[in-house]
């Protein structure tokens, strides 16, 4: 297995975290009988080998000695070993194809691995073979005769998968495989089978798919289910262990042959939903589970009115399985006003479960509750009652108050205790600006006026580190802002305007007073010589001073012409708002909508002050409304706030959309 390892100067070559010297020993552990050293080893390779945008020079040289050990059948674990060699070998975004190149020449070792009495190794081999084996004519035929012999059921799924990534990467022989994939989609074999193949035959050829799909898949995916329980209910039918097994919502296997068929509608979302549709009404909560991430991915990712999939989310949360509820909250908690067809559920949650109003995790400070904050975030006025408890309490939640800002007047009668706990939060404690910054959301979002003289102390009682040189000095100002700030706050605000706070507390100034000749000077500065972040700033508020402010044209004209999309697209909106001329502007807008998505909405809220300016951009906007995915709301990313955002740039195109069409 290891003839020449020796021979490799494994020092002068590189992995992921430095020299590859310990290479040869996570080598020689593959073979160790010991199950911990083997996962150690494999884990360690996983992490050095590979790397998302290409390889390292010992991963060529690690793979002769991968293939030694997966083709000796004493050997423990040889399937994880092979899902390294696929891992190793997939080709990176740098063009380097050395790994790939070194799977590629020893292919012909996967053949026999299909056929191994390891069903484990027989699946991951499957995968290999459509990926790296040279003659498609063949890999054709070894994964028709398997498909012929194999009697495993999830090796005959991992078949099915090769079979569909192999016709999707070879056009001249995608006829053959298709063909072979419309066989396993129809009776007489099993539904799990079936499912998989619809799958890939929806992500290979479409066409091909029968009519019916969506209720074939609803059905197939039941009978599979109702195998599935029969089978869990037959070794311990009526015992407690039996019935925990059988509720516990886990098939990783299931969720995958649904997500393939969700993948491959795509913008089908009227298909889609259908489909979740007949997934959460399943008998089944381990279906019902899966397909409540099979929406959140939906819904994160397209757009549609998902009336139907939301209010089948809700009717998740009556269930007495913590995990189906928790995953059903979770869900309903990133679609802030897009819940409301489940806050009738959400809302009898709240009011069954106190106990679920907070959350803490381990050796941390309160948070709020999913069921409470999905329904404060859908904006309905029934979560005021148990927030308000909470803030009588002796331990309020850290994030309370960027809830509350959702519910609007609605949390007008929680004013005075948002006032209350700002006016104590401790100024010279490290965690100040962590427990100030959801209040002085909950008071801008109130226009609390009355909570001034709280939002100024964060100013004017606060050390260094919480005034000028932190964060939330640029919270305090645009919540001062918003509450249109007093004659008391001047004087604090004068004092920022040497800081890098300038731009938003001249703003602010101009907010109490109105004088632009006192700002103007703070806010061109700003724009010519501050920071990009700066530069945006003072270009909003110039915007906001309207003509008065016609001195800074030029400077903002200059700022449209250069600089990041966000600055140019700052400083076009302030020259229309300034000197209503749309001839640079909209020049600005149409390269910035294609150049940044997240300056759409931006742009699309300017659009809606233009009236008939406004018009030549009209295709650009009918296009965002047509289009069926999310530009602001991926499928998987972090973004908690996507679909909200996403949400509100349909409403305000399409409010742009309303006032250009009055005049056309």
């Amino acid at each position: 297995m290891f003839t020449g390892i020796d021979e490799v100067d494994w020092a002068s070559l590189r992995h992921a975290h430095g020299s590859a010297r310990d290479v040869p020993g996570w080598l020689r552990a593959l073979a160790s009988t010991d199950d911990a050293e083997r996962a150690t080893a494999l884990d360690g390779m996983y992490g050095a080998l590979r790397h998302e945008d290409g390889v390292y020079d010992a991963t060529p040289a690690c793979v002769p000695f991968l293939f030694s050990l997966a083709a000796r059948a004493e050997v423990p674990d040889r399937a994880g070993i092979v899902e390294l060699l696929v891992g190793v070998g997939t080709k990176g975004t740098d063009g380097d194809t050395r790994a790939w190149d070194a799977v590629r020449a020893g292919a012909e070792d996967f053949v026999p691995l299909a056929a191994d009495p390891d069903p484990t190794l027989r699946a991951a081999a499957a995968g290999a073979l459509a990926r790296f084996v040279t003659e498609p004519a063949r890999t054709l035929e070894v994964l028709r005769r398997r498909l012929r012999a194999e009697r495993d059921g999830r090796v005959l799924l991992a078949l099915t998968e090769a079979l569909g990534l192999f016709a999707r990467g070879h056009p001249a022989h995608t006829d053959a495989g298709v063909d072979l994939l419309a066989e396993l989609s129809a009776p007489p074999h099993d539904a799990g089978l079936r499912l998989a193949a619809l799958g890939q035959l929806a992500l290979a050829a479409p066409a091909r798919l029968p009519a019916g799909l969506v209720p074939t898949a609803v059905r197939l995916l039941r009978e599979r289910s109702a195998r599935r329980a029969g089978a869990a209910e037959r070794p311990a039918a009526d015992t407690l262990v039996g019935r925990l097994r059988r509720l516990r919502p886990s098939d990783e296997e299931g969720a995958r042959l649904l997500r393939t068929l969700h993948t491959a509608l795509g913008d089908r979302v009227a298909d889609r939903s259908a489909l979740l549709s007949g997934q959460l009404t399943s008998a089944d909560p381990v279906d019902r589970c899966n397909a409540v991430w099979l929406a959140a991915a939906l819904l994160r990712g397209w757009r549609g009115d998902h009336t139907a999939t939301v209010t089948l989310l809700g009717r998740q949360l009556g269930t007495e399985q913590d995990r189906l509820r928790d995953a059903a909250v979770a869900v309903l908690a990133e679609l802030f006003a897009l819940a409301a067809p489940a806050a009738d559920a959400l809302h009898a949650l709240v009011c069954a479960r106190p106990d679920l109003w907070t959350h803490r995790w381990e050796r941390g400070s309160p948070v709020l509750g999913g069921p409470l904050k999905a329904l404060a975030r859908s904006g309905d006025p029934r979560a005021v009652p148990a927030l308000a408890q909470l803030l009588a309490g002796p331990a309020v939640p850290v994030d309370l108050g960027f809830e509350l800002a959702h519910l609007g007047a609605a949390a007008a009668p929680l004013a005075p205790a948002v006032r209350h706990r700002l006016g104590q939060v401790p100024l010279s404690s490290p965690s100040a600006a962590r427990i100030a910054a959801p209040l002085l959301a909950a008071v801008g979002a109130a226009v609390d006026a009355e909570a001034v003289p709280e939002v100024l102390r964060l100013l004017s009682d606060a050390p260094d580190a919480l005034g000028t040189g932190d964060a939330l000095a640029r919270q305090v100002i645009a919540t001062l802002e918003t509450l249109g700030a007093t004659a008391r706050a001047v004087p604090h605000l004068r004092a920022l305007l040497s800081t890098r706070h300038a731009a938003a507390a001249a703003g602010a100034l101009w907010s109490a007073h109105g004088d632009s000749s006192a700002v103007l000077p703070v806010l061109l500065r700003e724009l010519t010589e501050g920071d990009p972040a700066g530069r945006c700033v003072a270009a909003r508020r110039l915007g906001r001073i309207g003509p008065a402010a016609r001195p800074a044209v030029p400077a903002l004209r200059r700022a449209a012409r250069s600089g990041r999309t966000g600055q140019r697209t700052s400083a076009a909106c302030a020259l229309w708002h300034i000197a209503a001329d749309p001839e640079p502007v909209l020049t600005v807008f149409r390269a910035a909508w294609t150049e940044d998505v997240r300056a759409r909405g931006t742009i699309a809220h300017c659009l809606t002050t233009m009236g008939p300016a406004a018009s030549p951009l009209q295709d650009l906007v009918a296009a965002e409304l047509a289009a069926p995915r999310r530009h602001l709301a991926r499928a998987g990313t972090s973004c908690r706030r996507g679909v909200p955002k996403d949400e509100a740039l349909l409403r305000t195109c399409r409010e742009a959309l309303m006032v250009m069409q009055w005049v056309m």
